[in-house]
């Protein structure tokens, strides 16, 4: 893939002052509890700048970034994590993507996302109207996924995603996903937290942990500030016995290349190369949707390409 420079000077500071996006894995409550908790201010801002979004695009899609990264903790090695909403409003569908290692990518269905008014909230109900989510856990050496669906209930991505892990897991959970605006329209602090009971746990610990949680201030903000996320849970969640487990890196970033999409050329129909060949138009562009970036071939190039797949 290739990165999209962060065009604003001020906003590139900004991100350049902040501690390293990261991922925080902590237990609670005797083990009983897991808490991962991540900073992605860069993170958020370069998705934005690769996909071209607006304030209302990268808010959606932001939050589907910050729950990729948390949910990359349940796998180890090569797994994948993948995230799908399909939904009949404006939204229309969110696609993401993430690895064990951090690394997240993912687009939008709608890019700009079509509203008829000027939204008065970031209540989202309405933009995504009635639909499906979708999680699905790749393990590496599987041919198929283990995916569970569920309904949309409430039109907020983080309760929605704690509805599917009761529903389809049997799991008690918590997501929290802070995306931090300043006056410019520009993010200036992201974060998410993500709660989940672990065998053992029990009713009067986790609602403890619940009460934590209902009195959390903005992650966003705290990190817009330059402070850590790994000090935001250590700070609020004292009386719930943390203990900190790990730590890894967490990034915007797509292993497509442009060997890998002149492969998918070259596997085309035979009546799909020719027409490509003849028509064009040139350079010829393919665009990854999963990071915006766009791969050309000049006609000469092309050429090259094509004849070695021609019999």
């Amino acid at each position: 893939m290739v990165y999209t420079p962060i065009s604003d000077s001020e906003l590139a500071r900004h991100l350049a002052s902040l501690p390293k996006d990261g991922r925080e894995v902590f237990v609670a409550l005797n083990k009983t509890v897991r808490i991962t908790a991540i900073s992605a201010s860069t993170m958020i801002n370069q998705m934005a700048a690769n996909h071209n979004l607006g304030p209302l695009e990268t808010y959606v899609l932001g939050q589907a970034y910050l729950a990729t990264a948390l949910l990359t903790s349940m796998v180890e090695g090569n797994d994948r994590m993948q995230l799908s909403v399909e939904c009949g409003g404006p939204i229309g569908g969110i696609y993401t993507e993430g690895w064990a290692n951090g690394s997240v990518r993912g687009y939008l269905k709608h890019n700009p996302i079509p509203i008829t008014k000027e939204l008065e909230s970031l209540d989202l109900d309405e933009l995504y109207g009635p639909g499906f989510l979708t999680i699905s856990k790749i393990l590496e050496g599987k041919k198929t996924p283990f995916s569970g669906q569920t309904m949309l209930q409430w039109g907020d991505l983080a309760k929605d995603l704690a509805t599917h892990f009761d529903q389809s897991e049997q799991t008690p959970t918590h997501f929290l996903l802070s995306i931090d605006f300043n006056d410019q329209a520009q993010v200036v602090g992201a974060g998410a937290l993500f709660i989940q009971a672990m065998p053992g746990w029990e009713q009067d610990g986790l609602d403890r942990l619940a009460d934590c949680a209902d009195d959390l201030p903005s992650l966003g903000h705290y990190l817009a500030e330059g402070l850590s996320v790994k000090s935001f849970v250590e700070k609020h969640f004292t009386s719930v016995d943390i203990l900190h487990l790990d730590t890894n890196e967490i990034q915007f970033f797509c292993p497509c290349t442009q060997e890998q999409y002149g492969r998918y050329i070259q596997h085309l129909e035979k009546s799909d190369r020719d027409d490509i060949e003849l028509n064009g138009p040139f350079p010829f562009e393919v665009v990854c949707s999963n990071c915006n970036t766009a791969y050309s071939w000049s006609e000469e190039e092309l050429k090259v390409l094509l004849s070695e797949v021609k019999k």
